[in-house]
């Protein structure tokens, strides 16, 4: 299954493991390091995850992290990563269903 990540997500990631690495030096490596292994359990694990606000909803193993994702017609899943160390919510964590659509991004 391929994995392609929006930019905001990649956004949402460098945001994280710049946090963590001002908190302590090399924890930002961990972070990446833990949200990949999250990323790669997704190959498993994509459409078993909560359903929210039309998103389903993967939460990372070690860092308050959630992953929010959707399955297109071609079974690749489109990833879209928010956190909480921004002080963001849950009811703003969500990015609109029409980020997923029409925008090049990454695998």
């Amino acid at each position: 299954m391929r994995i392609r990540l929006l930019p905001e997500a990649e956004r949402d990631l460098e945001i994280g493991a710049d946090f963590y690495e001002s908190q302590k030096a090399g924890l930002g490596v961990y972070f990446n390091d833990c949200l990949a292994s999250d990323n790669e359990s997704l190959n498993l694990y994509a459409g078993i995850h909560e359903e929210y606000r039309g998103f389903y909803r993967s939460l990372s193993k070690r860092f308050p992290f959630s992953i929010y994702y959707k399955l297109n017609e071609d079974r690749e899943i489109l990833r879209h990563h928010k956190g909480e160390t921004r002080g963001n919510s849950d009811s703003n964590s969500t990015k609109d269903t029409n980020l997923l659509a029409g925008r090049s991004q990454r695998s």
